[in-house]
């Protein structure tokens, strides 16, 4: 008997005939240009709002920036053109530096303290028993939930410099000195009371993004460490460290946006005292629109702020960008 063979070559082929289906079923075509263009026409209407929404006031600042807007322009609808002089006028006040540098320095001391204490509780909350953890989630969820106002009431109770509780417990520990001590004498003191707030309402979220990672670190890593005698810190260095760092720089780079701009804390402890001491660029963005009614100078405060940020932030940008490159 003679095996028949057969080639692809030998099966004869019709151009004409339909194609075979895909092999999950659907048939294999071309997509028009509609096709094509499907998904870029989903997404348009969501980027014209957002563009609408975001793109728009910020253009708006930067166009009333040029502009000289005092509260008699704006009831009587005029339009007066002034270029650079509103950045003229704030760039050349001595004040506005002696701000912009008390801003950077405050921002800088309240992200690396909030940061570090969520990555310590973050690590903690890895090592305590399952009730002990709960028990401190449960707290860090009613001190976020906590109304920034509220919170704010609360800490001027506790600093209040006769009735405050934090000095009546000094002074009951045997420190006598700090009988009647005012916490809001000077800038620096002042600033320093808002920072503590403004760490306390950060460490929940912070603790919480930082441990969410943390529990996705392999097992194995740890286990591995341990059989090659590696200490605490040094499993820290080769395992902990290299998983967190790309969130780690994530939360950095949201805590200095929200710092930067925080206004409601400082307003509400002080309104900026006293004599201006604890006063940041979003105070001073607060005085000159709103009290003093000069709405094109506090445009220029806005973008010189944004600026500002731009490039305090550049290089965490950067290596974002870099460790989420590593990662793909």
């Amino acid at each position: 008997m003679t095996a028949v063979h057969t080639t692809d070559a030998a099966v004869p082929t019709n151009p004409s005939a339909p194609r075979r289906a895909a092999p999950d079923g659907a048939p294999r075509r071309r997509g028009g240009a509609f096709d094509r263009a499907l998904p870029y026409l989903l997404l348009a209407p969501a980027v014209v709002a957002i563009l609408w929404l975001i793109g728009w006031p910020v253009l708006s600042v930067v166009i009333t920036s040029f502009r000289k807007l005092n509260l008699r322009e704006l009831t009587r609808g005029e339009v007066v053109w002034t270029g650079v002089d509103n950045y003229t006028k704030i760039l050349g006040d001595p004040e506005f530096w002696t701000i912009a540098v008390r801003t950077v320095v405050f921002t800088a001391l309240v992200v690396a303290a909030s940061v570090l204490a969520g990555l310590l509780i973050a690590l903690l909350m890895r090592q305590i028993s399952p009730f002990v953890r709960i028990v401190l989630q449960v707290a860090m969820l009613l001190a976020w939930a906590m109304p920034l106002l509220a919170a704010t009431t609360v800490y001027q109770w506790i600093f209040d410099q006769q009735y405050g509780i934090l000095n009546k417990t000094l002074v009951k520990l045997g420190f006598d000195s700090f009988a009647g001590f005012s916490w809001f004498s000077t800038g620096t003191s002042t600033l320093a009371v808002i920072g503590l707030l403004i760490v306390w309402q950060a460490i929940p979220f912070l603790a919480f993004s930082l441990y969410a990672g943390a529990v996705g670190i392999p097992k194995d890593q740890y286990e591995a460490a341990g059989i090659d005698g590696a200490s605490a810190w040094q499993t820290f260095r080769a395992v902990t460290w290299p998983e967190l760092k790309p969130l780690l720089l994530m939360v950095t780079f949201l805590s200095m946006l929200w710092d930067f701009k925080v206004f409601a804390q400082i307003w509400a402890m002080k309104k900026g005292g006293p004599d201006g001491g604890s006063t940041t660029l979003a105070v001073y963005q607060y005085l000159e629109g709103i009290s003093k009614s000069h709405f094109g100078v506090a445009a220029a405060v806005s973008v010189v702020m944004v600026a500002l940020l731009a490039l305090l932030t550049f290089q965490y940008l950067r290596r974002l960008v870099r460790s989420q490159e590593g990662a793909l």
